[in-house]
């Protein structure tokens, strides 16, 4: 480690330090900046780390939370990029922070979430122990195009990781069929039971057989296109799991409890969040956690005290209102955080917030492969819709054509107008935005309430 990487350590630190004091994040001008002074100093900084690495289309962060909670349980010295993050810049931003001048990280460990696209560059500069590979479901077309080219593009990622434990999604076909590409150990998670009683069909993101293109078969649906797949034709089907949720035992409001499977063993564990896609988000916490070797008393104790990640089902209190903010960015996740809100048994103002920046994707198309009729199921536990952020004509239209009737939604795209509006009615709040709407949503409750900035 040379000059180099000392001034681009230097320099990111000192802009990081001066972003935070302006209090605007600081988590990737830092890393671009530190980039620009030497394109190389991740290959540096991440020399003797051992990283652990998440990535895949949902719950990204939600599972790297859950992993940094059993990690702090179990006394780990590591670091993590909270904010959530995870492309290049943020991912050297972080390892920056964390480093002295010389170049050389403090910790040992390192939990790091990275965005699907960015993986096969990110993973060129980091000997990852660990991967996990959550979902692929299609998502941002314009950065990402077909859901087979982010399979490709993760696959490319972890054949720069060969001394990696891979962690793949049993139920998920696409990403199950990563292990046929790899030579890389692998510890398949999921769940091997139906999650709801009552499974409506959804638009499937993968109906057809990834080898000889026949049309799946499944044994059980959880959601989308998730479950027990198999193929009639040529025999490809769901693998068994070495950690799994063998059964659900409650589905509450603000928690899920299940039986989780960890390898040989099974336990009675709580999930300190509610909907189904978080049961796939602990069990493969849980994986990465077996991988690093964590005890399994102290996984199970962790996701019973795991706190939901920023935006992600994060629910604070405003003065008497409840909000519960819940980040949407694509059919899929759409379908499953309104499967949520429209069982919720209190009465509820719904919100949208739908920008189409390059983070949340210019494409906002994915709305009219949402099932939004469901909201017209939960009669009188619905008292307002409100429609915002840069393209809320666009949403206040795609919920007419669901069946959503006119005078019941209401635009606003004043965000100050808005949040005296929905305190001024008190009760329940439940807004779904897309990421950067969610960013600026969250800096105006940050504002009322006492809540972390989201890079903590």
């Amino acid at each position: 480690m040379g000059l180099r990487t000392t001034l681009s350590v230097l320099a990111c630190k000192t802009s990081c330090a001066l972003l935070r004091k302006l209090k605007k994040g600081g988590t990737t001008t830092p890393g671009k900046i530190a980039l620009k002074v030497y394109p190389e100093v991740l290959r540096d900084l991440a020399k003797g780390v051992n990283v652990t690495v998440v990535t895949g289309t949902n719950g990204k962060t939600t599972t790297s939370r859950m992993i940094d909670e059993a990690m702090e349980e179990a006394g780990l010295h590591y670091f993590a990029n909270r904010s959530g993050a995870n492309l290049l810049s943020g991912i050297v931003t972080i390892f920056c922070q964390n480093a002295w001048l010389s170049g050389k990280c403090r910790e040992r460990h390192a939990l790091i979430e990275c965005d699907e696209a960015a993986f096969r560059v990110v993973s060129k500069y980091l000997d990852a122990k660990c991967v996990v590979v959550t979902n692929v479901f299609r998502d941002q077309l314009d950065r990402y195009g077909e859901i087979s080219h982010t399979i490709d593009l993760i696959t490319e990622g972890i054949k720069n990781s060969p001394d990696a434990v891979v962690c793949l999604n049993a139920d998920c076909s696409m990403t199950s069929s990563i292990a046929q590409r790899v030579p890389n150990k692998v510890i398949y998670f999921g769940v091997d039971t139906p999650i709801y009683e009552n499974t409506k069909p959804e638009l499937s993101d993968a109906p057809y057989c990834i080898h000889c293109k026949s049309e799946y078969k499944y044994e059980y649906v959880t959601y989308g296109h998730l479950g027990g797949f198999y193929c009639e034709k040529c025999g490809y089907r769901r693998q068994d799991t070495q950690v799994s949720a063998e059964k659900v035992l409650t589905a509450g409001a603000d928690y899920s409890d299940i039986r989780l499977k960890l390898m040989d063993k099974s336990y009675d564990c709580r999930i300190n969040l509610p909907g189904g896609y978080n049961i796939y988000n602990a069990v493969s916490a849980a994986a990465a956690c077996k991988v690093m070797g964590i005890p399994d008393e102290t996984i199970v104790r962790s996701l019973g005290k795991f706190h939901c990640g920023f935006g992600r089902m994060e629910k604070v209190d405003i003065h008497g209102t409840s909000v519960r903010m819940i980040l949407v960015k694509n059919p899929t996740g759409c379908n499953q955080a309104l499967s949520f809100v429209t069982n919720v048994q209190e009465p509820t103002t719904l919100v949208f917030a739908l920008n189409d920046r390059y983070a949340d994707s210019t494409d906002v198309s994915w709305i009219w492969d949402v099932d939004y009729a469901k909201i017209c199921g939960m009669g009188t536990h619905l008292r307002k819709i409100y429609v915002t952020g840069i393209r809320a004509d666009d949403m206040a239209v795609r919920l007419k054509y669901d069946g959503v009737p006119a005078d019941q939604i209401i635009k606003e795209k004043d965000y100050d107008r808005l949040f005296e509006k929905l305190l001024a009615e008190k009760g329940n709040v439940c807004i779904l935005p897309t990421y950067t709407a969610m960013l600026e949503l969250r800096g105006k409750i940050s504002k009322l309430t006492e809540i972390k900035d989201f890079w903590e």
